[in-house]
């Protein structure tokens, strides 16, 4: 069971691809308040990989081999396919441990909804790594909304694109819409949180999807979502991998002024480089990629929110030790989930 005293949160990462390499294990062992005590893969490269980088962390091979280890570990984390999220979830709920599931969450809302249900019967904590919600960029756009520097918002336009023709070399290029593929529910699953957390509950939904990739048959490759929200603004939603030429990442309009931001948030490029959270450089975005704000007659760079995804993990701490609120409500992946499952139902 969960320790609740001040005592590192003994954590295993399960997966060692981009999500376990480069987001989890760095924030884990940068992290005072946890313990990386074991790494999960089944790719002998992977785990050579993981040991000259954490040694003093327990690599193993398969899921049975780390349920194992469950009596002396307290959180769960799974950077692996979605199709994977229910069982290994399930699991881990059921040997009393708390879990974090990478998006997309699962691959359907009945699975959701249960592992919800479990991990409140459990009394462990259930959350979902929505990442973005500490980009630099959404942050910066938060803060100039609270601020009211646009006005009333009309227009939200958000993308997450680019010029991938090869594929992401991964489950995503060949995983189908049933096994939790395809760039809607992937990527869908961060720009969807995003505009619900900007502008709340959403009233209507529609979306449009193509494969152009090399596995026609698969998932999609590319995906458009318009959101009517009941505050009454409209999100507008891009998502690409293969984009020749890529739009801006917020184009955002309201009463007085509007916001335009161009180039991806920089803590993934720094973590897969080395980069340790601790970097006083870690998260601050360059002059040059600042957004604009302002009409077209008038209109000034403001200065980025540092990004930071180490807080995701800060605020987990507390939620575990009873201290504060989970980072991510699993409810709220789980709304995003729905939204998916309509836009898929007509798309």
């Amino acid at each position: 069971m969960a320790n609740a005293g001040a005592a590192p949160i003994r954590t295993a990462v399960v997966g060692f691809g981009v999500s376990g390499k480069v987001f989890h294990a760095p924030l884990i062992a940068a992290d005072p308040g946890y313990s990386l005590d074991v790494i999960v893969t089944a790719d002998q490269g992977r785990a050579a990989e993981a040991t000259r980088l954490y040694p003093t962390a327990r690599v193993v091979g398969t899921p049975e081999a780390l349920f194992e280890l469950a009596p002396d570990l307290d959180l769960l984390i799974f950077g692996t396919p979605p199709l994977t999220h229910f069982d290994l979830a399930a699991t881990a709920i059921a040997h009393g441990l708390h879990v974090v599931v990478d998006k997309p969450f699962v691959t359907t809302s009945a699975h959701g909804e249960e592992l919800i249900a479990r991990a409140s019967d459990g009394g462990v904590q259930l959350t979902v790594f929505q990442n973005r919600r500490w980009d630099a960029d959404f942050l910066t756009l938060q803060k100039i909304i609270r601020e009211g520097s646009l006005g009333e918002v009309r227009s939200y336009e958000s993308r997450f694109e680019w010029w991938r023709p090869e594929g992401f070399g991964n489950w995503r290029d060949t995983a189908s819409v049933d096994e939790g593929g395809g760039i809607l529910h992937d990527l869908g699953s961060h720009l969807i949180d995003q505009a619900i957390q900007l502008f709340g509950p959403i009233e209507d939904c529609y979306g449009e999807t193509a494969n152009r990739g090399r596995h026609p048959e698969r998932a999609d490759t590319e995906a458009f979502v318009s959101l009517l929200h009941d505050s009454g603004v409209r999100s507008r939603l891009w998502m690409n991998g293969m984009a020749a030429q890529v739009g801006p990442r917020f184009h955002v309009l309201g009463s007085k002024a509007g916001y335009t931001k161009w180039g991806l948030d920089s803590q993934e490029p720094a973590l897969a480089a080395g980069m340790p959270p601790s970097d006083p450089a870690y998260g601050v975005e360059p002059r040059n990629s600042w957004g604009v704000l302002g009409t077209d007659i008038a209109k000034e760079s403001v200065p980025a929110q540092a990004g930071a995804y180490p807080r995701f993990y800060t605020e987990l701490t507390a939620a575990i030790r009873g201290e504060g609120p989970i980072p991510v409500d699993p409810v709220e992946s789980l709304e995003v989930l729905k939204t998916i499952d309509k836009i898929r139902a007509v798309a």
